[in-house]
């Protein structure tokens, strides 16, 4: 697996990727409040102190992966999504870890994340990681539960 930077010309298949991800739990990408960040990746994330990582194969995204920076110490793992034929290969675990290795390495102490209680999933797989469930101030739109782990 080779994470790299996304750029500009995979913004497309990036919101291509998460859309269909989210439609398979009945929700929609919501480009213009929730899921806005995708309309230009750089700003949201690595001029903001994140980063935002593509897995792509012949030329095609087939694998996402966000952390938005939170403030100094907390960064949210977002946009974790792979593509129907690349699951069950454990890119998913892999990205995981990825994204938190890069975290510790951006002196991040803490990452959070939403999901929903239809992602089981992504909820398996985030609490094995370490991942313990906790309760935000507010949800973000189309999720219902959270997770956080300390670095």
């Amino acid at each position: 697996m080779y994470v790299r930077e996304a750029q500009k010309k995979d913004e497309e298949q990036v919101k291509q990727l998460v859309s269909s991800a989210l439609s398979e739990y009945g929700l929609k990408a919501e480009l213009t409040s929730t899921d806005r960040d995708l309309n230009n990746l750089e700003a949201h994330y690595t001029k903001n102190g994140g980063y935002f990582g593509v897995v792509t194969e012949d030329n095609e995204v087939v694998a996402t992966i966000g952390i938005f920076r939170i403030n100094d110490k907390t960064c949210e793992l977002r946009k974790l999504y792979t593509a129907p034929n690349q699951r069950g290969k454990g890119l998913g675990k892999a990205l995981l870890d990825f994204a938190m290795n890069l975290a510790r390495k951006r002196g991040f102490k803490r990452i959070t994340l939403e999901t929903t209680t239809t992602s089981n999933e992504a909820i398996g797989l985030y609490k094995g990681s370490g991942f313990k469930e906790f309760q935000p101030p507010q949800f973000t739109a189309q999720c219902d539960r959270a997770f956080e782990c300390e670095l």
